[in-house]
């Protein structure tokens, strides 16, 4: 509700702007213009979300996603030791942060989903986010990316000179914000804990 609220100031303060200056038709050829270049973005980002997607279910069929669980063990253990070993949960944590590792949000998101369900199935309060909930909320918003193969396809679209030129800062930001995020989630915890004592 809110950012509707600042989106419509934004743009209706940008419309009377243009109106006092004059120069209403420039809003109009702007919108145009921009419109088109999103459809022309989204064309062509269409056919390397489709790679990604499909070769994502194909590793679930595969059963490479129970490989990469597996492989993960040892760290999703540590980081969700509410959920038993073999729920279901973990794979499909797994799937979303490996995902959004390769920089494909929109590929997460139905892992992402998936991950909350099941994660609710193990909730005693159902009113109230577990801790594994907020630790992989937490996780998913900050997740480290490898290979930010979405904003490389959107930069390659826009005509960048060199598209992955972000690879090493954006391996560099995530890491940072995955740290604060894993040490937030373990100081916030211990702080609930002490408080229920």
């Amino acid at each position: 509700m809110v950012v509707n609220a600042i989106w419509l100031f934004l743009l209706g303060s940008g419309v009377l702007v243009a109106a006092a200056q004059g120069k209403v038709e420039v809003v109009t050829t702007a919108a145009l213009e921009a419109s088109k270049t999103a459809v022309n973005i989204a064309f062509e980002l269409i056919g390397l979300m489709t790679l990604w997607l499909g070769l994502l279910k194909i590793a679930e069929k595969a059963g490479l996603v129970e490989m990469l669980a597996n492989g993960m063990k040892p760290i999703t253990v540590r980081l969700f030791p509410s959920i038993p070993r073999n729920h279901p949960a973990i794979g499909a944590v797994v799937m979303n942060l490996s995902a959004n590792m390769l920089g494909l949000g929109s590929a997460a998101t139905p892992f992402g989903l998936k991950a909350m369900q099941e994660l609710q199935k193990l909730n005693p309060n159902p009113d109230v986010a577990s801790d594994a909930q907020c630790t992989f909320l937490g996780l998913n918003t900050a997740c480290i990316t490898l290979i930010p193969a979405t904003i490389i396809g959107i930069r390659a679209a826009a005509g960048s000179g060199n598209p992955t030129e972000i690879v090493g800062p954006t391996i560099v930001a995530t890491s940072f914000s995955t740290v604060v995020a894993i040490v937030a989630d373990r100081y916030f915890r211990a702080r609930a804990a002490r408080r229920r004592r």
